[in-house]
């Protein structure tokens, strides 16, 4: 299964709470709230829990043998920063709505949506994404 973060106060960095991260979402720019939870682990979700689109990208992931990290921005403490969040990853990729989420960082960097993130994994590109993030040992 995949590893939902707390979503605690304040920020802790993976290091510095038995590698578990969170984030209180007050307070700074949401963009770099994102670009520093992405570099936390090999691949990052951002997602929202009643999201089947979500659901099936974190599927995805697990029957690889990936364990992503997975922040479910409508369960953050302050629901303000989730839906800020929210918004800047819908600039981030591009989009206009909120089909955008979810969104999927491998090794700290950008790969997209759920149609980027299919494109990858239908083209053969994926799993060397994951090799040399080193989430998947194959």
């Amino acid at each position: 299964m995949y590893q939902t973060e707390s979503w605690g106060s304040p920020y802790v960095p993976a290091s510095g709470r038995n590698g578990v991260g969170s984030y209180s979402g007050g307070g700074g720019d949401p963009f770099e709230r994102i670009e520093r939870l992405a570099a936390e682990s090999a691949v990052v979700i951002f997602s929202i829990s009643s999201c089947c689109m979500c659901h099936a990208i974190k599927r995805l992931f697990c029957g690889m043998g990936v364990n992503p990290t997975v922040y479910e921005l409508d369960q953050a403490g302050d629901p303000i920063a989730g839906k800020e969040m929210e918004m800047a990853l819908m600039r981030l990729i591009g989009a206009s709505s909120a089909a955008a989420l979810p969104v999927v960082f491998v090794g700290g960097k950008l790969v997209g949506a759920m149609d980027r993130v299919m494109a990858s994994h239908i083209n053969g590109t994926l799993v060397p994404l994951l090799k040399d993030a080193g989430a998947l040992w194959l």
